[in-house]
């Protein structure tokens, strides 16, 4: 209930404010003072009750206000009456008096919306742009592991809690979106496995096999490798096929070769975030390989072995121990050191040193890897004839690489490297497995002889807005003490440029292709200008698909390449694993249109098309006796596909072919015999092939 003071100006009980005029005489209502109770219901009645004498009476009195005072279910406080001296005959005349609210508008006025996060304003000094600062370094601790000695010890536990030898082996709470779980499996549920592909496993290196932070991850893989291919083969005396003596016979064959290795690498650390602190590695390989030729004296000098060869071989391909010796700041700038059978690739693309050997090694980054670096020194091994897989001796050749790169340099996106490499390749004598020599090459002057070659390159990859780019340039200074086609002690001036440039459209991205290796235009004079590398093994203008960068094939009928496999340089060498690098050739000259395609998640394609050029040809005249020779050499095309079927990287199945169309300076090198002479009784010049090919599939099984 509440009460209320009712005076004669207006009445206010739970609705809007109403004034009401008094209609009578003031003066019959002066002097009058009723007092009125009004009992309120919920209800919303008033009840008047009957009038009490009044306490005083004002004849000047002319009219009177009346106030409404509510209080909610409290009786009114009630103040002693004033004296008459001070008697108040409008107690309501000095407050303030409440006026009526307009009504509230049919569409409010929008507020603005508050600023987002990270927008909010800031103080004038703090506004951009901020004058004397040049750059502001947050400041971040590293975060290291903690140690609980009571924890480890069972003591100091909540109750209810039991303790947890580590978090690896917490595990995952059930996940079940859905009625039927098979569909999703947002994490892994169950006991850790002990050697699963794709589970956590222990083996895997996803939990630690010992403590907190020492891994254990092991590794199987078959590398499969079949080849069908056509190539230049010197038939010889001893032909498999009677009354044929031409220089160059059937040239149909076929290669297989299958690599089964482990791997092993246990390390401390967690690499998600900070670099190990230390590990090792072991990778043993098994090779069996088998190749069947159509001319014999190519598997093996004796004739008598036949056109077939089957071989296997037992490596140590890897084995090295890294230390992680100390960070450079706060966000894991480190540096590292590695010894023993490494491997390493001097650039991008491999078009140096790209090989695995004994050496030491020391690398890292800084400026939070804006800049990396590598040192490495490398004792070479003896390589296996028919594998290429490192043996257990020493060649006498020592390289020492220096490289450093900076992401960001100039261009957003653009990676720039400057590298320089040293060649020592001792004097030595070397023999094949099959019984050729390779050291020194049978090439003119036959002679133990060094080579000391200096490489001072600058390579880059990346982007420039949006054209990719890929460049390397390489200058080589040096020594060859004897060489054989020059017959003399020559001084090593040499150059190599490649250019990739593409643009990605969609799931395409188009490449045109540009390389360049300088040629020796006087190769008996004392100035070796042909460029040659210490072990390359570039992925350019096609990779394994194109046929001139994947095959390598003999020179003309004599105990030298004209290419090596898996290179782009023509350096009449005799092995790139077993010879020595030979600065007086020809040169070459690469200009091609690539391809690249993203099909699906699963299927990429490559196509490449490319044609071949020599620098010059003075060094192939000097060599094969001859003054018809041309530095056309023919027109390159390859087509591949690589499949994972998985989208992983545990079955990859690749599948391509390269076709090389000659031109006459191919021709006028693998002729079948010799230009005819006139007035000189002799066979007619027969046809050389009209195209040759290589056909490969390979097969890759990671567990």
């Amino acid at each position: 209930m509440a009460r209320a003071i009712i005076s004669a100006r207006a009445i206010e009980v739970n609705r809007p404010y109403r004034a009401i005029s008094l209609r009578g005489r003031a003066a019959a209502l002066a002097g009058l003072l009723f007092c009125i109770d009004i009992v309120v219901a919920q209800s919303q009645t008033i009840e008047l009750c009957p009038a009490r004498s009044a306490g005083g009476v004002h004849r000047d009195l002319t009219f009177m206000h009346l106030d409404l005072l509510a209080q909610n279910d409290q009786p009114p406080e009630t103040e002693p009456p004033l004296p008459p001296s001070q008697f108040n005959p409008d107690p309501g005349a000095g407050k303030q008096q409440i006026e009526p609210q307009p009504p509230p508008e049919l569409f409010p006025p929008a507020l603005p919306p508050p600023p987002g996060y990270g927008e909010e304003p800031l103080p004038r000094s703090l506004k951009l742009p901020r004058k004397g600062v040049r750059e502001v370094v947050p400041r971040r601790p590293k975060l290291e592991y903690e140690t609980y000695p009571q924890s480890e010890q069972g003591e100091g536990l909540l109750p209810g809690s039991e303790p947890a030898p580590n978090r690896w082996f917490i595990g995952f709470g059930r996940w079940k979106r859905y009625a039927d779980p098979s569909t999703e499996t947002t994490y892994q549920a169950g006991d850790l496995k002990l050697w699963h592909p794709y589970l956590q496993s222990l083996l895997k290196g996803d939990a630690p096999i010992y403590g907190q932070d020492i891994f254990l991850n092991i590794t199987a893989e078959d590398f499969f490798q079949f080849e069908a291919r056509k190539l230049p083969t010197p038939s010889g005396v001893s032909t498999a096929r009677p009354n044929s003596s031409e220089f160059f016979g059937l040239s149909d064959q076929l290669f297989y070769s299958n690599d089964f290795s482990i791997g092993i690498d246990l390390f401390k650390g967690e690499t998600a975030f900070k670099p190990i602190d230390w590990a090792l590695r072991f990778l043993a390989v098994y090779n069996h390989n088998y190749i069947d030729v159509e001319e014999r004296n190519v598997v093996n000098p004796n004739p008598q072995n036949g056109t077939t060869r089957e071989k296997e071989f037992y490596s140590l391909q890897e084995a090295f121990a890294e230390i992680h010796l100390r960070d450079l700041s706060n966000n894991y700038d480190f540096i590292s050191v590695r010894a023993g059978i490494q491997p390493f690739v001097s650039d991008f693309r491999g078009f140096i040193f790209n090989d695995t050997n004994l050496g030491v090694r020391i690398f890292g980054n800084y400026d939070n890897n804006r800049w990396q670096y590598n040192i490495a020194a490398f004792d070479m091994l003896e390589k296996d004839t028919y594998s290429d897989l490192n043996e257990f001796s020493r060649r006498q050749q020592q390289v020492y690489v220096a490289n450093v790169f900076r992401q960001d340099l100039i261009w957003k996106g653009y990676t720039g490297e400057l590298s320089f490499l040293a060649d020592f390749d001792n004097n030595s004598r070397h023999y094949d497995k099959n019984g050729f020599i390779t050291r020194p090459a049978p090439i003119g002057t036959v002679a133990d002889h060094y080579v000391q070659a200096y490489y001072l390159g600058w390579t880059g990859d990346g982007h420039i807005g949006w054209l990719n780019i890929d460049h390397a340039f390489y200058q080589v200074l040096g020594e060859d003490s004897l060489n054989g086609i020059a017959g003399q002690r020559v001084q090593i001036n040499a150059q190599m440029a490649a250019l990739e440039l593409s643009v990605d459209k969609d799931w395409m991205r188009h490449k045109l292709s540009i390389f360049y290796a300088s040629g020796d235009d006087t190769p008996t004079d004392s100035e070796a200008t042909g460029f040659d590398t210490v072990f390359d093994r570039p992925f350019f203008i096609g990779g394994p698909f194109s046929f001139f960068s994947h095959q390598g094939f003999n020179l003309g009928g004599t105990a030298v390449n004209f290419k090596q496999r898996d290179s782009l340089v023509i350096d009449f060498r005799t092995s790139k694993s077993e010879g020595q690098a030979n600065f007086v050739n020809p040169g070459a000259i690469i200009v091609g249109y690539g391809l690249d395609a993203d099909v699906t998640p699963k299927l990429k394609g490559f196509m490449n098309v490319n044609y071949i050029w020599t620098v010059d040809t003075a060094v192939t005249e000097q060599v094969l006796f001859t003054n018809h020779a041309s530095n056309d050499l023919g027109l390159d095309c390859s087509l591949g596909f690589q499949w994972r079927p998985l989208l992983t990287e545990n079955i990859i199945f690749t599948a391509g072919a390269g076709f090389f169309v000659p031109g006459q300076g191919y021709k006028d090198i693998y002729r079948a015999n010799t230009r005819p002479v006139f007035g000189y009784p002799s066979p007619p010049a027969s046809h050389v092939d009209p195209f040759l090919y290589s056909a490969i599939v390979t097969l890759t099984l990671t567990y």
